[in-house]
């Protein structure tokens, strides 16, 4: 019998996970990954009650049930890294990091190393040998979230989930009585909580305040509390009101200034060339040619002509930032990989 370790949350889509491969006649050990304990100023870390529902569950299964101790890793890995590229300027993604380095790397080798056969988790993707596929359900698909990871990983890697409909797995869950049926959805940064990027950041960076300036004009509009918090295309949290709103079309880091636009034609809010770097390709290195890109999860798929590192979307791509990830994909809902925003 195949031993499946399941990484279980406390959320209803892991729950749904591993009672479905319980079902499947899959010997299942529910695992939780301990990846962040601490508590951030008015919100407490949901940890503690997200380790109760998992084991509550693992319970009503009748499987083994585990603790991986990774939130060392987590912090070297995830943590710090989304912090050295806020301060550089950019807009990292954690969720794609946690799954390179935490989930489909320090968990998938933890498993394999004490006894399991495969890993599961509670993603909305497909596998076929070694390949990843676009879920079933478009509109939860987190293929985009899962691009660096390896074809050996995906290899030992199980997604029940793939085939449903978000809806269809609530209806599982309520079905069979598990414990996490109607617990809503977590959001904010993977396993840290209902905390933003910009709360979260101002644990481990200064506010320094500086100026707010009209690309045009070349006017001081007002005053922000860092750089740091800013990305291009955005448009709340800017405080500048009146008249048409001001979207962000730059910054210097060493200045410590935004630059801001009324203007919505403004090219540096549109990107007809796109330059990655740091390029994973889960199989093969694609061939140049044409395929279709996700500039960012639930951003619609767009076709784009790929030459080595380059890209040229067919229509121009807005609010495009250094740091976060183009996904790229090819015939038949198969994500090849893709790369950083240079």
């Amino acid at each position: 019998m195949t031993r499946v370790y399941v990484g279980m949350s406390g959320g209803v889509d892991s729950s749904v996970t591993a009672a479905l491969l319980v079902e499947q006649g899959y010997d299942v050990t529910g695992v939780y990954m301990k990846n962040w304990t601490q508590d951030l100023p008015g919100m407490k870390c949901p940890w503690a009650d997200d380790l109760a529902d998992a084991k509550r569950v693992a319970v009503q299964l009748g499987i083994d049930f585990k603790v991986f101790d990774f939130e060392k890793e987590y912090k070297q890995n995830v943590v710090d890294y989304m912090i050295t590229e806020y301060k550089a300027g950019r807009t990292p993604n954690p969720d794609i990091m946690c799954n390179q380095e935490v989930k489909f790397k320090l968990f998938l080798d933890t498993a394999l190393a004490d006894g399991a056969d495969m890993i599961a988790t509670g993603h909305y993707a497909r596998t076929k040998d070694g390949q990843l596929l676009r879920a079933k359900d478009e509109n939860k698909d987190q293929t985009y979230f899962l691009y660096r990871v390896t074809k050996e990983a995906l290899q030992k890697t199980l997604f029940p989930l793939g085939d449903y409909l978000k809806s269809e797995v609530r209806e599982l869950a309520e079905e069979r009585g598990l414990f996490t049926a109607s617990k809503k959805e977590s959001m904010g940064i993977c396993f840290v909580g209902k905390v933003g990027i910009r709360e979260f950041l101002g644990q481990y960076v200064e506010a320094v305040p500086g100026r707010i300036i009209d690309k045009q004009t070349a006017q001081t509009l007002g005053y922000h509390d860092g750089a740091i918090f800013y990305t291009i295309g955005q448009r709340h949290g800017l405080d500048i009101g009146g008249g048409l709103p001001y979207y962000v079309v730059g910054k210097d880091m060493d200045k410590n200034e935004v630059y801001v636009t009324t203007q919505l034609n403004d090219n540096s809010l549109w990107k007809q060339d796109i330059t990655l770097h740091s390029l994973h390709w889960i199989g093969d290195t694609p061939t140049d040619g044409t395929y279709q890109i996700r500039v960012r999860h639930r951003a619609p798929l767009v076709d784009a002509l790929l030459q080595g590192s380059s890209l040229k979307p067919a229509e121009t791509q807005r609010a495009i930032a250094a740091g976060q990830s183009v996904v790229v994909y090819g015939d038949g809902g198969v994500c090849l990989g893709g790369g950083i925003v240079a």
